[in-house]
């Protein structure tokens, strides 16, 4: 990959395989020659994407190119069809520790609280009381609920309800966290707010990050590098090194070099978005 220092306003080129900036603890998770099957649908074929430790990778794409399914592939929840996943050098074949998912509806148990939606992974983990005690407080403190524990998710804006879920995610210290589209179902507002509030979250703990969204801004903003899935079956068309440093502010919108990897991703997407619009409607 070409990479060019932030606001040159030149957008880099990257071979479609690429394997991702050397991060300081190594690669985290590797995608080899990925594909997925729904019968006589291949969704994805030939997937080779490398994530590094402490490094935020988007993933954008038209409307059914299986951003979504090549997530839960990496999480365990969907089986390859060909090629593998590994993290940390295991092959992925099931949910896997040290991996958690933030999802689009948020997922909490409407039976629970905020407390204990927040400690269920702790305790699927049988961690020792004592610990439950100690981290579920301090995760719910780090999203901003402090003052809502008790609170059960229907008294729960919807931002604040994906604050929990995300809690409940961060609770179980994982070293990669997958988020698909985790803002797409909240007002613009909360979403721009909860954009910051997770790269403030992540700035202080960074791991491993897959980012799925459908919003173009949303992608760049979020991600070190953007991952363009394309075509039926779709495949990565590139891979853009972002080149924004962190931390990262609203004026980190109106720079020249967030401008200009936006309009790049737009102008490789744009046809494909309104054919698959098209196919929807």
């Amino acid at each position: 990959m070409t990479r060019s220092p932030a606001g040159t306003g030149a957008v880099p080129t990257a071979r479609p395989a690429d394997p991702g900036p050397g991060g300081a603890g190594g690669p985290r998770v590797v995608v080899s020659r990925a594909g997925v099957r729904y019968g006589d649908l291949t969704v994805f074929d030939g997937i080779d994407l490398t994530i590094q430790d402490r490094e935020i990778v988007s993933i954008v794409g038209p409307s059914g190119c299986g951003k979504t399914t090549l997530l839960r592939s990496i999480d365990g929840l969907t089986r390859l069809d060909s090629g593998s996943v590994s993290i940390d050098g295991t092959v992925v074949d099931g949910p896997t520790p040290g991996v958690s998912m933030v999802f689009q509806h948020f997922g909490l148990f409407p039976w629970k609280n905020v407390y204990n939606n927040v400690a269920y992974g702790l305790k699927l983990q049988k961690a020792p009381k004592e610990r439950i005690a100690q981290v579920v407080p301090e995760y719910i403190d780090l999203v901003g609920l402090s003052g809502f524990e008790k609170a059960f998710p229907h008294q729960l804006s919807g931002g604040m309800q994906q604050r929990a879920g995300l809690a409940r995610a961060l609770a179980v210290e994982p070293q990669v966290l997958l988020m698909d589209e985790p803002f797409s179902a909240i007002d613009a507002q909360t979403r721009e707010i909860l954009q910051f509030e997770l790269l403030r979250i992540w700035e202080s703990r960074p791991i491993a990050m897959l980012f799925v969204t459908h919003s173009i801004e949303e992608a760049v903003l979020m991600g070190d590098r953007v991952v363009v899935l394309k075509g039926r079956p779709s495949h990565i068309h590139e891979v853009i090194d972002v080149g924004i440093p962190h931390p990262r502010t609203r004026d980190t919108l109106k720079s020249a070099r967030f401008q200009d990897v936006t309009a790049h991703v737009w102008d490789l997407l744009m046809q494909d978005v309104i054919e698959a619009e098209r196919e929807v409607g």
